[in-house]
């Protein structure tokens, strides 16, 4: 330990040393604001300038591997925003900033509001994906809430008009960027949700917000909390289409879906009645083959059958023309029908933009009374064919009937126990005999056995 008498004495160089290990120690990364001025660029590739504002100034170094990750061309003049440590060159004793990162001074601080808002929404749970809402397979109205006049609207309409022209669109107007674009964007969501009780018959059952693209000055009204919280609530699907596919905003995460561009939203929540109506090709194909087979493994199994079975040979061949027949007509009305449910269906859907949901209606109670009265017309016709057939099995049984036998002036005689006699040597004299005629029965006694 010093005596108090003695002195501390240092040279130049401890002394800016202590001071660089001061200032370093106690001034970690920080960020710093300010204008460029003179601004030099030597062989080297480092970068030296000063930072100042209307009141001080100080010296900056951003050496050549931290300068070549910056995606800006700073030039004197320049408002920026450095990520920098504090520290001092020894050799002259000049205190400084050693900048690691340069971004615009403008969009540094929107950024940094950004994540901050980002980070809190994230921890209240508003991005969770078990709160997401999935939009309808076939909505049959949706809402956009955007700019009447912007390239936003004509690119989702044009797709809607092509994929899916059947659905009914509102259009909310509001401003998408300026001071007055956040306060219309809340009330769109509260005109919303008045339609929707105004609308009972048809409410609108997914919404779409957005806007083209821009710089992130443009695009802020959309990293409004008030607005994400509105989203966040809304009580039916949103899917946000905010710029394009590079730019992210709060409501991107906040909503149920987020789209890359306007025209990808409108696609993300229609089908393509193109593609159904391919579908429908295929299916009809599919169902002719299935129907074909089966008709053809049926008649192998008729095949089968008939070489197992010899007899009786006229039902048999009876049976396969009525199977033949059968299959003629039933390949006939399948094809007919087939025929007549894709004419309908190609122009139905011409006309599908077009028609009221009533003429529909119509159309599908015509539609199906005709085919209630093919499908009266169908039982009938088999009524009748079973009617026929159960006559002719009459016939043949009345054929053998012993009944038709005795109506030819034969009898039947029987014992007084019922059974039939067959022989004499089952009576004897003095049995009691009945005969049975076609009007009648006669009893008789047996005198004699010859």
């Amino acid at each position: 330990m010093n005596k108090p008498h003695e002195k501390t004495i240092l040279n130049v160089s401890q002394l800016n040393r202590r001071a660089k290990q001061l200032l370093e120690t106690h001034l970690p990364l920080i960020w710093v604001s300010g204008e460029i001025s003179n601004l030099a660029k030597p062989a080297s590739g480092h970068w030296y300038f000063t930072l100042k504002d209307d009141k001080a100034q100080v010296r900056c170094a951003m050496f050549r591997n931290a300068n070549q990750r910056v995606r800006i061309h700073p030039q004197n003049g320049d408002q920026v925003l450095l990520r920098a440590r504090v520290s001092l060159y020894e050799g002259r004793g000049e205190y400084q900033v050693i900048a690691e990162h340069m971004e615009p001074a403008g969009a540094g601080q929107l950024q940094q509001q950004y994540e901050a808002l980002k980070a809190k929404l994230e921890a209240e749970g508003l991005f969770d994906q078990e709160h997401k809402k999935e939009p309808p397979a076939f909505p049959q109205h949706i809402g956009v809430i955007t700019s009447p006049t912007g390239a936003a609207i004509h690119d989702i309409l044009t797709v809607l008009k092509r994929r899916y022209p059947s659905a009914m669109v509102t259009i909310i107007p509001v401003s998408v960027q300026g001071e007055t674009a956040v306060p219309e964007m809340l009330n769109a969501f509260d005109k919303l949700h008045q339609l929707n009780q105004k609308n009972n018959g048809n409410p609108c059952d997914v919404v779409i917000i957005g806007r083209g693209g821009g710089s992130i000055e443009d695009l802020w009204a959309f990293n409004n909390e008030q607005l994400a919280r509105a989203i966040y609530h809304c009580s039916i699907p949103v899917v946000s289409a905010v710029g394009h596919e590079v730019d992210f905003t709060i409501a991107d995460f906040v909503a149920d879906q987020r789209a890359p561009t306007p025209s990808a939203s409108a696609e993300m929540i229609t089908p393509d009645l193109n593609e159904w109506l391919q579908v429908v090709d295929y299916y009809e194909e599919s169902f002719a083959k299935h129907i074909s087979r089966k008709l053809q493994l049926l008649t192998q199994q008729v095949s089968f059958l008939h070489q197992r079975l010899r007899h009786p040979t006229e039902r048999i061949r009876s049976q396969e023309q009525q199977l033949s027949h059968l299959q003629k007509r039933l390949t006939l009305a399948i094809h007919q029908k087939l025929t007549t449910l894709k004419s309908q269906f190609a122009d139905n859907n011409r006309r599908f933009s077009q028609q009221h949901p009533r003429e529909k209606v119509i159309a599908a109670e015509q539609q199906l009374s005709e085919l209630s009265n093919k499908l009266s017309g169908s039982v009938n016709q088999l009524i009748e064919t079973k009617q026929q057939r159960f006559s002719h099995i009459a016939d043949l049984l009345n054929a053998i009937s012993p009944l038709t036998v005795i109506a030819r002036g034969y009898s039947i005689t029987q014992d007084k126990n019922g059974h039939v006699i067959k022989d004499t040597g089952n009576i004897n004299v003095g049995d009691e005999l009945i005969s049975r005629v076609s009007t009648g029965s006669i009893t008789s006694v047996v005198k004699k056995l010859s």
